[in-house]
């Protein structure tokens, strides 16, 4: 069983995590909705993937299709043109605009391998050609192959995207520890001194970890903990740095910001494992437990039934029983065994 000093203390400090996590991740998802990050970062994989970093080619060809980009009117002369930016695309869909993009002749598979051996760009043709002659005639394996494709060139834009992301997110979690003064270090001292602080935290019943849920009632649950400012303002000289606490300060806010990167999910999970082992009291002898009765359950009676007896035994003891009755009439000291007698 874990002390109850130092379980007090693992759940202050993930609390404050967690928080942090949750905050910083709400945060980075508005900034990355009103820039439209993540459209663009699609669109650039696009490019990156088809060689037409200028959006002239092939690529500004995709993103007129209708199954791309529905919203838009599909005019588009240039990456300016265009009014809406799709964040996702289905690599199916991908696939079939990639197809249509290229195909003269709808339909037509034997003038599509000459549409593909026109492609200007040699390492996209190449690409292409070995497809078209795994596909042996059949679109839809051709389609296939151009989604698969497709999907592993978005898994590499994906994980650029994902770092691009941690590194703001340890930008804005480093922002928030030095905006609130959630310093680890110092939040770890005192909670040790005074455990019964991390007794306060009551987690929201119901919290979901999503962006942009339960932000208040975290907020309101953090301001519990020892953090802030001594004069609610922000301040930190930078020509003290030479002074040790300075230091320690310093440390405590990157220990903080650090932590927000394993993500409030792993936090949340985290914490409320501790609460449950926080509220486990110690378990009854098993030995002595009896099960109880749920209601409208149904009530077995056991009850003896009557042995039903065999043709065999029941002219067995009527022998028997013709036998005494024999006995008796020629023998007057003979007594048959009552019942309950010894032989």
């Amino acid at each position: 069983m874990l002390d109850s000093t130092v379980l007090e203390v693992a759940i202050g400090l993930i609390f404050c995590f967690a928080s942090v996590a949750l905050i910083a991740s709400s945060i980075n998802e508005a900034i990355a909705s009103a820039l439209k990050l993540r459209s663009r970062t699609l669109l650039e994989g696009i490019k990156a993937i088809l060689n037409d970093p200028k959006f002239d080619g092939l690529a500004l060809n995709i993103y007129n299709h209708p199954l791309v980009n529905p919203i838009a009117p599909g005019t588009a002369k240039s990456e300016k043109d265009l009014k809406s930016k799709p964040s996702y695309i289905k690599p199916k869909d991908f696939a079939i605009s990639f197809i249509d993009a290229i195909q003269t002749i709808p339909g037509n598979f034997q003038k599509l391998g000459d549409d593909i051996n026109a492609i200007q760009d040699t390492q996209l043709k190449k690409l292409l050609q070995g497809m078209y002659a795994r596909a042996s005639g059949d679109i839809e394996n051709l389609h296939t192959q151009l989604a698969d494709w497709f999907d592993a060139g978005m898994d590499r834009v994906s994980g650029n995207y994902k770092r691009h992301t941690q590194v703001y997110c340890f930008l804005i979690s480093l922002g928030i520890a030095f905006l609130f003064n959630i310093d680890s270090i110092h939040l770890f001292k005192t909670l040790w001194e005074h455990p019964g602080i991390a007794a306060k935290i009551n987690l929201p019943s119901g919290i979901s970890t999503q962006v942009g849920t339960d932000i208040k009632e975290i907020f309101d649950e953090l301001k519990k903990m020892p953090i802030g400012w001594p004069d609610a303002s922000p301040k930190f000289h930078w020509d003290a740095l030479t002074d040790k606490g300075s230091y320690v300060q310093l440390i405590g806010w990157l220990l903080t910001a650090s932590a927000a990167l394993f993500g409030a999910p792993f936090w949340f999970d985290l914490l409320q494992r501790l609460i449950r082992v926080r509220g486990t009291g110690v378990k009854p002898n098993q030995s002595n437990q009896t099960e109880p009765s749920t209601p409208n359950s149904p009530i077995t009676i056991n009850t003896f039934q009557p042995i039903q007896q065999s043709s065999e035994i029941v002219d067995e003891r009527n022998a028997i029983v013709n036998l005494h009755s024999n006995l008796n009439k020629t023998d007057e000291s003979y007594r048959p065994v009552q019942l309950g007698e010894r032989w």
